[in-house]
C-alpha cells in the first residue's frame, strides 16, 4: 500500500533510496557544519563571557570606593577643563594679536569654559571648581570643613595642570610671538594670558574692592540659582545659568581680569614662574598677586550672607518632612564655579 502510495507519487524504489542517501549526507554535512561553525561560535561566546569577566574584576579593581577621592578627581578635572579652555580663548585672542580673537570672544569663551567644567565635574562634587565656593559652602555649612583643603588642592594641581597643557599647545607661538622671550608687561607681554594683573593706575585698595564685589555678586547669585524656593534653575541647566552669570560678570567687573578664583589665578600663575616668565609675575602690580586669592574668598562669603538672609531665610517654613528633605539636598546641592 505504501509502495502503491510512492509508486502514485512517481518515486520509485531507487529513487526513494536515493534520497534517503542524500538526506543522510546532508545530515552528515549538516552536522559536520555545525561542528566546524558552531564551534568556533560557541568559543567566541565562550571568549566574550571571559572577556567580560575579565573587564568586571579589572574595574573591580580600579573603581574608587572611596567618595572623597572621587570628587578630589572630579574637581581636578572640571578645573583642568575650565583653565585650558578659559585662559585658551585669552591666548588665541593676544597671541594672534587680535585676529582670531577680542574680548567678547575671551569672556564668552571663559564664560562656556567654566559651564563645561561644572558639567564635567558637577555630578559628582558639585563642580565647585573654585577655592571660594568651596570655603563659602563649609563657611555656611553646607560641606563639611575636612573636606575643604582635599577640595582646594584638587583646584590648585588642577588649574596649575591646565596651564602647562595650554604652555604646551602654544608654546611656538609663545616663542615666535616676542622674539623668545616670556613678557610680565608691556606691549608683548603674555603672563596675562595665564593669570590676571591690574591696570597701571589701579590702587590696592581699588584691586581688592573690585575683587570682593565680583566674587559677591557670583556667590549670592549661585546661591539663587540652587534655591529650591526661589526660582530654581531646573536640573541638569545650572552650567548655562553659570555661563550667563559669568558672562554678565566678565562685561560688567572684568577691567582687571575678573579672576573670582583663587584656583584659576594662583596656579597658573605659579606655573608662569616656574616656565620662564620669572618672580616678576608675583612682584607685578604691587604685589598683586594675593588680592585674587583673599578677595574671592572675602566677597563670596559675603555674598553667601547676603542672599541666606537677606532672602533664602525669609522663604515660608515646610512642614517638618519636607525641611528635612530640603536640608538633606541642601548639603549634596551642586554649587558652582
Amino acid at each position: 500500500m505504501k509502495e502503491s502510495g510512492i509508486n502514485n507519487l512517481g518515486l520509485s524504489q531507487t529513487s526513494l533510496r536515493n534520497m534517503y542517501e542524500d538526506e543522510d549526507l546532508i545530515s552528515r554535512a549538516l552536522s559536520q557544519q555545525r561542528s566546524v561553525v558552531g564551534f568556533p561560535i560557541a568559543r567566541s561566546n565562550k571568549v566574550l563571557d571571559m572577556d567580560r569577566k575579565v573587564e568586571k574584576r579589572l574595574k573591580e579593581k580600579i573603581i574608587l570606593k572611596n567618595d572623597l577621592v572621587k570628587e578630589m578627581i572630579a574637581e581636578l578635572i572640571g578645573t583642568f577643563v575650565m583653565v585650558v579652555l578659559g585662559c585658551g580663548s585669552i591666548a588665541q585672542a593676544v597671541l594672534s594679536r587680535g585676529i582670531l580673537g577680542q574680548i567678547i570672544t575671551i569672556n564668552a569663551g571663559f564664560s562656556a569654559a567654566v559651564a563645561l567644567g561644572v558639567y564635567v565635574s558637577g555630578g559628582v562634587s558639585g563642580g565647585h571648581i573654585n577655592p571660594a565656593v568651596s570655603f563659602t559652602m563649609c563657611f555656611f555649612g553646607r560641606m563639611k570643613w575636612f573636606k575643604l583643603p582635599f577640595y582646594v588642592a584638587a583646584q590648585f594641581l588642577g588649574a596649575f595642570l591646565g596651564a602647562a597643557a595650554l604652555f604646551g599647545a602654544y608654546h611656538d607661538a609663545l616663542m615666535n610671538f616676542a622674539g623668545g622671550e616670556l613678557i610680565t608687561y608691556g606691549e608683548n607681554a603674555t603672563a596675562h594670558i595665564f593669570a590676571t594683573y591690574p591696570v597701571s593706575y589701579l590702587s590696592v585698595p581699588n584691586a581688592f574692592g573690585e575683587q570682593v564685589l565680583s566674587s559677591m555678586f557670583l556667590l549670592l547669585i549661585v546661591f539663587a540659582i540652587f534655591d529650591d524656593k526661589n526660582w530654581r534653575v531646573p536640573k541638569g541647566l545650572e552650567p548655562f545659568a553659570i555661563f550667563m552669570l559669568i558672562l554678565v560678570l566678565t562685561c560688567a567687573l572684568g577691567m582687571n581680569g575678573a579672576a573670582m578664583n583663587p584656583a584659576r589665578d594662583l596656579g597658573p600663575r605659579l606655573f608662569t614662574a616656574l616656565a620662564g616668565w620669572g618672580l616678576e609675575v608675583f612682584r607685578a602690580g604691587n604685589n598683586f598677586w594675593w588680592i585674587p586669592v583673599l578677595g574671592p574668598v572675602v566677597g563670596g562669603v559675603l555674598g553667601g550672607f547676603i542672599y541666606i538672609y537677606g532672602i533664602e531665610i525669609h522663604h515660608a517654613n515646610p512642614n517638618p518632612g519636607q525641611r528635612l528633605q530640603k536640608l538633606e539636598e541642601k548639603h549634596e546641592i551642586s554649587v558652582i564655579m
